[in-house]
């Protein structure tokens, strides 16, 4: 069962295709002109986002019920700043660097902002603009990274099936099988064969 959050999560989810630039990795990366990605279209790569009321996130019983429903029985907080976080330059470099997770990687974002860039199906990077009240699921086996955007700050709620595990698996670990399962589930289904060949 998928609990769906208050309407108007475009308010604190937005997407778009990245350029190739490489500049400051804080900025947009728009492409010009601007190409906006759909959240329904993020849903077909794996993606599930919801907007919530971050101001009541201990006593939310929408927080409860997707919680629940999708057995995201363990919870943390990561506070994201060069003063909260120790080791905060190379902390920064390696959650930059296009990695997979065996599990999904389930982020609330409860104050501040920040960006999640995943690769759609044709290798593309997709920029995920994710703000106060935004919570994604990027799937077991996305190719995937994160980097604050010019506000220097988030405070995200990390959620976990299980136990945490937060082995990052950086580019490439092709071979291992939640990135199969990744292929079949999303790739496959929305790309011609030859195009995954190219891969």
């Amino acid at each position: 069962m998928v609990v769906t959050g208050m309407d108007g999560k475009e308010d604190v989810i937005q997407a778009w295709y990245m350029d190739d630039s490489t500049e400051d990795q804080r900025l947009p990366h728009h492409r010009e002109p601007k190409e906006f990605v759909s959240l329904d279209k993020l849903d077909e790569l794996g993606v599930i986002s919801w907007r919530l009321d971050a101001d009541k996130y201990e006593i939310d019983e929408e927080l409860k019920k997707i919680r629940e429903a999708r057995g995201y029985f363990y919870m943390d907080f990561c506070e994201v700043s060069r003063e909260t976080l120790p080791n905060y330059d190379e902390k920064i470099k390696n959650f930059f660097e296009e990695h997979l997770h065996t599990d999904e990687e389930i982020r609330y974002c409860v104050a501040g902002s920040g960006y999640f860039d995943v690769r759609d199906g044709h290798e593309k990077w997709i920029r995920i603009w994710v703000k106060k009240g935004g919570m994604i699921v990027l799937p077991a086996g996305i190719y995937h990274r994160f980097t604050l955007d010019t506000d220097n700050y988030i405070k995200a709620m990390r959620l976990f099936v299980g136990d945490p595990v937060w082995t990052p698996y950086n580019r490439p670990h092709d071979d291992l099988p939640a990135r199969k399962e990744y292929i079949e589930s999303f790739v496959k289904k929305g790309t011609p064969e030859q195009a995954i060949e190219a891969r």
